[in-house]
């Protein structure tokens, strides 16, 4: 099967969408077929290397981080695609790479699957400010036209489903949960590579508290900050790993509530293939955002044998236990008592149980269920014939 994978983000850009991007195409190579991407350039020329079709876009850094449009029409490009001629195509953002999934589905008349990853309405509020309600009304009509043009949406997780059955969409909507290379996360992390992280924090013995992720503002770090400030313990230390635009406001909060080294530790950006030492090297990973789809740090962290201790949000079902690989918590009161409660006890169980969980969420497994998908729709284009 030829699929053809379309995205806003360039392929060399670190986020979530990207990997999950990148691990569905080796996954389905290693299924014996054939997928190329096409995507947005870096620049604003068109391009084609190797199996990716990039067309000329510029940045829209200021909407959303590394965002891009685009510039030209990409007619070019879609001519080489048509020539490739793909069974399937697999659009994977809304905006301008979503046109031109169009416009190869309706040319070769093939099914177009539509994968969504974020949900606007978390966003809409801070980027557009006092214009929250037509924000809003302007991200479920991009979803009904996205659905008009689409034979199935791919949700992450029931609640992102939930979401766009309310709004309503056009088409059906089935629930596939994002997979990761677990052997990432699994990989041995050596005692003297966990004591250089503790050498270059300043923390020494102190338990590590993990939040690894974009420093945006709807992580919602600012209450994890707060909470730790009214904790008086000097055993534990609350790591933050990662950088965004609301990392200099972060920083302010905490010396403003009192928090320095090494009860609280900004350590910036580190490379993709360090981040399993931070995870195996913490003893619990913490999370209060309510804006994710799926949030794939849950599952990096359960893979790495770290359990979680994250904000109560619907896209933790069947992800986070309670008292099984992690908590949930709704109020700072929860909060205290779950990390009290596991500081207390023995780790061994629950950091087995945090693997255990991370199985389902293989990206074998996540390819294994895309490909039925493909397959079906294939056939439903078929019998319509």
């Amino acid at each position: 099967m030829k699929v053809l994978i379309t995205t806003d983000f360039n392929v060399n850009a670190i986020n979530g969408v990207v990997t999950s991007i990148i691990n569905l195409k080796e996954e389905l190579e290693k299924r014996g077929h054939e997928v190329k991407l096409l995507t947005l350039s870096s620049s604003v020329h068109n391009e084609i290397e190797g199996d990716t079709y990039e067309v000329g876009s510029l940045s829209a850094e200021w909407v959303y981080h590394l965002a891009r449009f685009r510039i030209r029409p990409g007619h070019k490009i879609l001519e080489a695609v048509y020539d490739w001629k793909p069974d399937v195509v697999h659009s994977q953002c809304e905006f301008s790479s979503f046109f031109l999934a169009k416009a190869v589905s309706k040319k070769l008349n093939i099914p177009l699957i539509h994968t969504c990853h974020t949900v606007y309405e978390d966003y809409v509020g801070y980027i557009l400010h006092m214009f929250k309600k037509f924000g809003i009304h302007s991200v479920r009509n991009l979803f009904r036209y996205c659905s008009r043009h689409s034979d199935i949406f791919i949700a992450p997780t029931e609640k992102v489903k939930r979401l766009l059955d309310s709004y309503p969409v056009l088409c059906p909507v089935a629930v596939v949960p994002t997979g990761i290379k677990l052997k990432s996360f699994g990989k041995t992390v050596t005692e003297e590579e966990k004591r250089e992280i503790r050498r270059i924090t300043g923390i020494g013995e102190r338990k590590i508290l993990l939040f690894l992720g974009r420093l945006g503002k709807e992580k919602n770090v600012s209450e994890l900050l707060d909470y730790i400030s009214r904790i008086k313990r000097d055993d534990i230390s609350f790591v933050i790993v990662g950088d965004g635009p609301y990392r200099e406001t972060l920083e302010t909060e905490a010396v403003q509530k009192g928090l320095s080294s090494p009860k609280v530790v900004f350590a910036g950006m580190v490379e993709p293939e360090e981040v399993y030492k931070w995870y195996q090297s913490a003893d619990l990973f913490l999370n209060a955002s309510n804006s994710e789809t799926q949030g794939l740090t849950y599952i990096e962290a359960l893979a790495s044998s770290l359990p979680v201790l994250a904000r109560k949000d619907d896209c933790l079902e069947g992800v986070v236990d309670n008292g099984y690989n992690g908590w949930q918590y709704e109020n700072e009161e929860e909060f205290r008592s779950y990390l009290d409660l596991y500081l207390s006890r023995d780790e061994g169980e629950m950091k087995a149980n945090a693997y255990s969980r991370a199985l389902e969420f293989s990206s074998s497994l996540f390819a294994e269920r895309i490909e039925r998908i493909y397959i079906e729709e294939l056939k439903k284009r078929k019998d319509e014939e």
